[in-house]
């Protein structure tokens, strides 16, 4: 069977680039595929539900660029959908001197950005948020919370809506681009499509493989553990409490979120997993396991961060050091609010050097493109980025 456009992965960038291909190419015969049997059981399911503002990253960056337009476009499409979503704001916030810096760094990016923000003095912090803690703050209204899984299934229907097909329990074996197509071998049939568009997520790396791509990284798994506040606790926060981000890290830090649902979310921190789609604590792929091992870039990212991450390590095994992280911008937590909730995984590039993938990673051939590196902020960020892959993809197809 012959498809004009395949999309593998049925993630919120998977189905956000399946409908921005459908409605620039009205009438294409598009797929998705997607190997598990429902939507959005991996990072699209497990996040904190966050519409993120854009403020960390480096100016010039496409994480940048996209998160700010995505903010905007996310609350575009809930208002059209009907999809709740609460602009609750961030409230960043200092505890330490070296905070206190990072934070006027984080301040002049906003200003980089065009970001509205406001600063805040540890008086103003308490009056605003009674709960919180700090040294100074930085409060960025315009950040909200949403359920991502209700966006995605708005966009699911959306694809189906536009005549796109969606494949569940079905990926790919082999992957072979020929000069007019790529071919696809799914086991116990075939396919053949003119483009193809892979957003596989904690799979990229592989898939990118599979399809005889070039790949200078691979996917390093780490594990976010969440924890869920007792329902008494509701109300302690109105909006996002952060701390202040480490910027030699791609990690928020551990962060108290208010949920469209009414809860609290407290998490994640960053410990290596050794499992790619295991969320049980203790969880082991050997595949997995083996792979990481036989990556140089591990080793060298373990020897320059070491130390974060002993310190992540001993907030996974501990609920008292992980207390003891929060209780720094929120001293009225204690050990019996720790509620357990179900963890994430971040699907994170990281090259052969040891270095970690910043920004979004896409690589492109004559037929296919492949996105390799879409963690946090994807989701916020996942209508412009489809718009950039479709954008893209097509005009290399009419050339």
């Amino acid at each position: 069977m012959h498809y004009d456009l395949c999309v593998i992965g049925g993630g919120i960038v998977g189905l956000a680039t399946a409908r921005a291909l459908l409605m620039a190419w009205p009438g294409a015969k598009l797929i998705v595929l997607e190997k598990e049997d429902q939507l959005g059981l991996h990072q699209t399911g497990r996040n904190s539900g966050v519409i993120h503002s854009g403020i960390y990253y480096a100016p010039g960056s496409l994480k940048a660029r996209l998160c700010r337009a995505g903010m905007a476009r996310t609350k575009e499409y809930c208002q059209a959908k009907g999809i709740a979503f609460e602009d609750r704001g961030k409230l960043i916030v200092a505890t330490s001197p070296l905070e206190v810096e990072r934070l006027r760094a984080l301040e002049g990016r906003a200003q980089v950005h065009g970001i509205a923000v406001e600063a805040l003095t540890g008086a103003e912090i308490s009056r605003r948020e009674p709960a919180i803690e700090g040294l100074a703050g930085l409060h960025v209204p315009s950040s909200a919370i949403v359920n991502y899984g209700a966006v995605l299934a708005a966009m699911a229907e959306d694809v189906r809506a536009l005549g796109g097909e969606i494949a569940m329990g079905t990926a790919p074996v082999a992957i072979r681009e020929r000069m007019a197509t790529v071919e696809l071998d799914l086991g116990d049939l075939s396919m053949t499509t003119s483009a193809l568009i892979s957003c596989a997520g904690l799979q990229s790396d592989r898939v990118a493989r599979m399809a005889g791509m070039d790949a200078d990284f691979a996917i390093v798994p780490f594990r976010g553990e969440y924890y869920r506040l007792p329902p008494h606790r509701k109300g302690l926060v109105h909006a996002m409490i952060y701390p202040v981000p480490d910027p030699d890290l791609p990690f928020l830090g551990i962060h108290l979120t208010p949920m469209i649902d009414g809860s609290i979310s407290l998490g994640p921190n960053a410990v290596l997993g050794l499992a790619r789609e295991g969320y049980a604590k203790g969880a082991v792929s050997l595949r997995d396991m083996a792979d990481e091992l036989r990556f140089p870039g591990l080793w060298r990212l373990i020897r320059k961060n070491l130390k974060s991450g002993l310190d992540e390590m001993g907030n996974s095994l501990l609920a008292s050091r992980y207390l003891a992280a929060c209780r720094k911008y929120c001293p009225q937590l204690e050990i019996a609010d720790l509620m357990p909730m179900r963890a994430g995984i971040r699907a994170q590039a990281v090259r052969r050097d040891g270095a970690m993938v910043q920004d979004f990673l896409v690589l492109e051939t004559a037929r296919m493109l492949h996105v390799c590196n879409a963690p946090s902020p994807a989701a916020t960020s996942s209508l412009p980025i489809a718009d950039y892959i479709a954008e893209r993809l097509l005009s290399r197809l009419r050339d």
